[in-house]
């Protein structure tokens, strides 16, 4: 029976290489007077192919087998230091076996925590994604110059978020592909910057069609994801693409799911074909991690995918896994002595496994010299900056969604007194979500109103437990907001009821929640709900015209108080887009967790994202603002294109990333409060196979400071694979007909086109054997 397994990052822990004073776990390896100087390995002007060949050639087989798991022993007969490949950052360097957090109280106790990846992702800025990327891999590598912390980082998660009960959705930028191809390019190009020199190794997980935690018995340890080639091509894979082919990240990580009956980790398929193949994503010898213990499940009882320890790693190394992650504490511990000693894995798929790992390492300048890289300088003082403070506030201000408002919000709060009532209303722990590290502090909603000096009443409340008439935080909130002059409510979901290893099995508020709520609205006074964490049917909160207004928080990280309350007082105007859907409770019943099909079925699935499903409590792309906006598209250039003549001048590598005429957003604030405007474009048409999908996201922008009376303009440049449809076989096409372009959610402005001529296949897919 398997239990937690990979739950470490999680929560804030002590890791087993925790030092105190700057002692070092980590250690660059001595290329001037140690026994590697001499080895090619530590001459930069050598290739870096080259280099990791030197390395690996010197290397004996019992060396060898010892560096093919994440915490590698390295080989001290020839200087070459152990490693812990295990770090994470996913929204701020983050508590890992790799990374160590200073307890004492000196340097290096904190990393700046931005708002998770799902509040991120809201703000549909893919500027601010980089700028956050940024810093974390600038102060991942104040950590690593002190030995606190390796080159590579397990992020980011870029799994679609295909459906709400899915514990790890708040990890990843939300449903659509679009989306999310923009925040892994940019948070890609953030973390590894633009240099020679690799700033970190990011690592595209998991790859791929994994998105099931455990749900009602079946675990993601032996699910079978069942998968068509065309929504794996058009949904699953999309954004690893992106990673792939064309960010060419450093690293990827595969995932515990079985894809169409083989382990993603023994799928020759998706790291040979699709991924080394396909894409090309062979210009660094780039390497693949397995998820944790994931060679493990293919063994009987779960994937019964390999008979023994043995062959398991055997059939991941052969596959194209290059190093597996293993949980201490968990054996049987990955069997590459067995492996190689029963003749399961020749020599030669370890050796380039082991060079991909260490070119790896050599791109991000591990064998170099401190005075040759620009970022072995870096130490505590460009950990938490001002700029990086600033910057995780703007992180949850950005992200915060606006879902309903009666005219109460802003509040002008001159000379009355609130309540503030909720789980997180006085705890900043539950504001940060998964894989988050030690911030420098926890802003939750009671300091950010002492900061505003604000009268004010607080009382906790619940979060999943029983709904019983005794509860014992009725009272208590009751009594707070009796006394003041408005109630703001701090409740929605946190990672006791979704998170790793753990999927939701209701979408509805939480029972105590909304009785709670229910009682609190009966008070006469405006209610304003701040909902943090995942999606849950708001229904009844949008209909009962009691609760005034509905602020959508996700886990907006070490400065969310502070942005939501600057958000109620109107400091600042929410203008976030939600990046999922808002499904009613009863979608549970209609569909399992565990069906993949995106469009509907014959089976009775409703289908899944907006692209397929109609009727959402609150859609993809919603949001309200504190003002109005007049927005409209401006024409395209032609009411008609040729596909042979729109594609015949392009000069681009790969057709989809042709250039399709830009789309001009103009944008007027007839309101009364300077706000950010989101500008969504979805494309609309009969073309391609059925069933047509009801839209499709195809460009996004965020619009900064339109002030009362102001105007705003933004090119939205948008390629032909974007417009394109995907066949039954995963080939992307760009299809004849009509097509058409609104602005919006709801739409507020549309125009029209035609494209003319045959049909273009511009990505062939691979298909299965």
């Amino acid at each position: 029976m398997k239990t937690v397994r990979h739950a470490l990052p999680l929560i804030l822990v002590a890791t087993s290489s925790l030092i105190a004073d700057g002692v070092s776990g980590f250690q660059f390896p001595d290329c001037v007077n140690g026994s590697l100087a001499n080895n090619t390995v530590c001459d930069v002007k050598a290739s870096p192919s080259d280099r990791a060949a030197a390395l690996v050639k010197a290397l004996n087989l019992a060396e060898k087998l010892a560096n093919l798991v994440d915490n590698s022993l390295g080989a001290q007969r020839i200087g070459l230091p152990p490693y812990a490949w295990w770090n994470e950052a996913l929204h701020g360097v983050a508590a890992s076996p790799g990374v160590a957090f200073n307890w004492t109280g000196s340097p290096f106790s904190y990393a700046t925590s931005f708002a998770n990846t799902i509040t991120m992702a809201a703000a549909f800025d893919d500027d601010l994604i980089f700028k956050i990327g940024n810093v974390i891999s600038t102060e991942a590598r104040a950590f690593i110059n002190v030995g606190l912390a390796g080159l590579d980082y397990w992020t980011p998660n870029i799994n679609p978020y295909k459906d709400p009960r899915w514990g790890r959705g708040h990890e990843t930028p939300g449903e659509d592909p679009l989306r999310i191809k923009g925040y892994t390019k940019a948070i890609v190009a953030g973390l590894e910057g633009t240099g020679p020199i690799r700033k970190v190794i990011a690592t595209c997980k998991h790859y791929a069609a994994y998105d099931l935690e455990r749900w009602k018995g079946i675990t993601r340890y032996r699910f079978n994801a069942i998968v068509s080639s065309q929504d794996l091509s058009e949904y699953y894979l999309a954004p690893f693409q992106q990673c792939a082919r064309d960010s060419k990240v450093g690293s990827f990580m595969c995932s515990y799911n079985s894809l169409n009956g083989t382990p993603a980790c023994a799928s020759t398929y998706l790291m040979t074909d699709i991924l080394r193949k396909h894409w090309n994503w062979t210009e660094h010898n780039n390497y693949i991690t397995s998820d944790c213990n994931a060679i493990q499940d293919f063994l009987p009882g779960l994937h019964n995918f390999s008979s023994t320890p043995a062959q398991a790693a055997a059939d991941a190394l052969i596959a194209g896994t290059d190093t597996v992650c293993e949980v201490p504490g968990y054996p049987p511990f990955t069997d590459v002595v067995g492996a190689f000693n029963q003749t399961l894995l020749p020599e030669a798929t370890i050796d380039l496994a082991l060079k991909r790992l260490y070119e790896g390492l050599i791109r991000a300048g591990y064998f170099d010299p401190a005075s040759s890289s620009p970022y072995r300088s870096i130490g505590w003082s460009a950990v938490n900056t001002p700029e990086a403070q600033a910057l995780a506030l703007q992180s949850a201000a950005d992200g915060l969604v606006l879902l309903k408002n009666d005219g109460t919000l802003p509040l002008n709060l001159q000379g009355k007194s609130v309540a503030l009532i909720g789980s997180w209303a006085g705890q900043g722990r539950q504001m940060l979500g998964g894989y988050s590290g030690i911030p420098p502090y926890l802003r939750h909603p009671v300091f950010a109103a002492q900061q505003l000096n604000l009268t004010f009443y607080s009382a906790l409340g619940p979060v999943a437990q029983g709904n019983t008439p005794n509860a014992t935080w009725a009272a208590p909130a009751l009594a707070a907001a009796a006394k003041a002059d408005v109630i703001l409510y701090f409740g929605g979901t946190d990672v006791s009821i979704a998170g790793e290893d753990k999927d939701r099995e209701a979408i509805a508020w939480p029972a105590a929640q909304l009785t709670l709520l229910e009682r609190l609205a009966t008070l006469g006074k405006p209610v304003v709900v701040v909902q943090l964490g995942d999606q849950v049917d708001d229904t009844p909160l949008l209909q009962n015209k009691n609760i005034s207004a509905i602020l959508w928080a996700g886990y907006p990280g070490q400065s969310g108080g502070t942005a939501v309350l600057d958000a109620i007082v109107g400091n600042t105007a929410p203008a976030g887009r939600l990046p999922v859907t808002q499904y009613p409770a009863a979608y549970v019943e209609q569909v399992p967790l565990t069906e993949m099909a995106l469009r509907p079925t014959a089976a009775g699935s409703p289908g899944r994202t907006y692209r397929w499903y109609g009727d959402a409590v609150l859609p993809f792309g919603y949001g309200l603002h504190y003002t109005r906006f007049d927005a409209s598209l401006s024409a395209v250039p032609s009411s008609t294109y040729e596909i042979g003549a729109l594609l015949e001048e392009c000069v681009e590598a790969h057709l989809d990333l042709c250039p399709f005429p830009s789309v001009l957003v103009r944008v007027v604030n007839t309101g009364n409060a300077t706000s950010d405007y989101v500008a969504l474009v979805f494309a609309q048409g009969e073309y391609g196979p059925k069933p047509y999908p009801i839209k499709t996201l195809v460009a996004y922008a965020r619009l900064r400071g339109i002030k009362p009376g102001g105007t705003a303009t933004a090119e939205l440049r948008l390629n032909v694979g974007a417009l394109a449809r995907v066949d039954a076989a995963g080939n992307a096409v760009l299809y004849p007909g009509k097509y058409s372009l609104v602005l919006d959610v709801p739409g507020v402005s549309e125009l029209g086109f035609e494209l003319t001529g045959r049909e273009k296949v511009l990505d062939l897919f691979p298909q299965p054997v």
